[in-house]
């Protein structure tokens, strides 16, 4: 039966709910996967790869992650957040499943297959997020989002670290992880989404359909699944899973088509350069202060979790934040990245420990605040609720690829100097900077292009 839409003012307790369901979600899927992290390269070594093979190995999740990242993107605006979002959580749970069996680097690496190709709950959760509020509030709900992920990423090593210590301890970390996974499939199939409000956006009711058009459109099949553009969409109605093959992979392949030739160059560009930047902040972290200031490991590893539990707290900053500037993603976005170059200038020329903790303090800051500006502005620039999905699965290809450059560039930067890495962070994050200053006056204070043809 068809539901229809309603304002987010109407529904708010249902609203509420749901998305602190997501909030859930993204805690939990972060919890499970940082159990696992920093057990992987113990483990590869452990069944017998030398240096070479287990490097090669652990780049195959984040190869599969930069061409699997738009196509789960697009596919979940084609057939619907609930469809994909269960489909990338149980393919996940198996991904974790079989790492609990990995005896052999063979095994090891077909576990890590269907990992890399559907972990991307994280990506439909923020689609999933935008497609349920507003422009204006859409700062305020991710920012939460990503602090309720991040506190996961912090308490999961402690865990993980805990079931270590006992025999079988990877494999039981797996196993917990793949049953957390599953889990947190069993809690989304639950959630009531024939009940979950609809998208409205701000903008949304001078470019959406007119009643008569979305009835006529219902009349013949179609809730505008398939389209590019404008206009909110019912979370809880996905007849696109019954669908062809054929026709969800030709609406996939149109959507990626039209996010790759829009004019979005500019804000991709920004994600790269800033993603490379941090990467390059944190590559050689514990050496470098090691080697500058004679840092024991254990202190090195207080001030990192330091530094996450100021970035996780930071999420909830980011909606008065956005307050602040009035909505303006451009000039936050700016700010942010100006701040994020500074600090890291300020880390690598450092003389004592006490500015790394001052640097590292803010800098949890101003990348939260960045990295939730930087994904705002993807889904304004792009225009529309129905192409969210693909707008951030091309952002997290985007970050993949960063993924695969920084460590190149990070040994490359620290064959010069502990302060390499950074240094050259500095002149990425400064050509991020300089890119913003010169396209922002092409913008509007919504981040949108004033002249798409430049």
């Amino acid at each position: 039966m068809y539901h229809s839409k309603c304002s987010i003012f109407q529904r708010p307790l249902r609203q509420t709910r749901f998305i602190q369901c997501m909030y859930v979600v993204g805690f939990m899927d972060l919890f499970g996967v940082s159990m696992i992290i920093p057990l992987l390269s113990h483990h590869v070594k452990s069944l017998g790869a030398s240096p070479t093979v287990a490097g090669i190995v652990g780049s195959t999740y984040g190869i599969l992650q930069l061409f699997s990242s738009t196509v789960i993107g697009s596919w979940s605006d084609v057939v619907g957040r609930r469809y994909s979002l269960l489909t990338c959580l149980l393919l996940s749970t198996l991904g974790y499943a079989l790492l609990g069996l990995s005896t052999s680097i063979v095994l090891f690496v077909v576990a890590r297959i269907p990992v890399g190709l559907f972990k991307h709950s994280l990506s439909i959760c923020r689609a999933l997020l935008s497609d349920l509020v507003s422009e204006t509030e859409r700062p305020l709900v991710m920012g939460h989002f990503n602090a309720a992920s991040s506190v996961g990423f912090i308490l999961g090593p402690v865990v993980g670290g805990y079931l270590t210590e006992h025999e079988g301890g990877f494999y039981t970390s797996s196993f917990v992880c793949a049953a957390i996974f599953l889990l947190n499939a069993g809690l989304v199939w639950m959630l009531p989404w024939s009940d979950a409000p609809s998208r409205t956006d701000a903008n949304a009711n001078s470019n959406s359909e007119s009643p008569d058009t979305a009835k006529r459109s219902r009349q013949n099949g179609s809730d505008g699944a398939n389209h590019i553009g404008p206009g909110p969409g019912l979370v809880g109605r996905d007849p696109s899973p019954l669908q062809p093959a054929w026709r969800q992979l030709s609406s996939v392949l149109l959507r990626i088509r039209t996010v790759a030739s829009s004019d979005m160059w500019d804000v991709f560009l920004v994600r790269l350069l800033m993603a490379v930047a941090i990467m390059l902040y944190y590559s050689n972290f514990s050496l470098a202060l090691e080697e500058r200031f004679a840092l024991k490991p254990k202190v090195t590893g207080y001030l990192i979790s330091y530094s996450s539990t100021l970035g996780a707290l930071a999420g909830c900053l980011v909606g008065p934040v956005t307050k602040l500037y009035r909505n303006d993603m451009s000039a936050l976005l700016l700010h942010s990245t100006m701040l994020t170059c500074s600090l890291i200038f300020l880390y690598a020329t450092a003389p004592s420990v006490w500015q790394v903790l001052l640097t590292s303090t803010f800098f949890a800051i101003s990348t939260t605040i960045g990295r939730t500006c930087i994904t705002d502005l993807e889904l304004r620039r792009g225009g529309g609720a129905r192409a969210s999905g693909t707008l951030i699965g091309a952002g997290q290809s985007v970050t993949a690829v960063g993924r695969v450059l920084a460590p190149l560039l990070s040994g490359l930067a620290q064959e010069v100097s502990p302060c390499g890495p950074p240094a050259l962070g500095v002149v990425l994050a400064l050509a991020a900077v300089l890119l913003l200053l010169i396209r922002m006056p092409k913008w509007d204070s919504k981040g949108k292009a004033k002249n798409p043809k430049l």
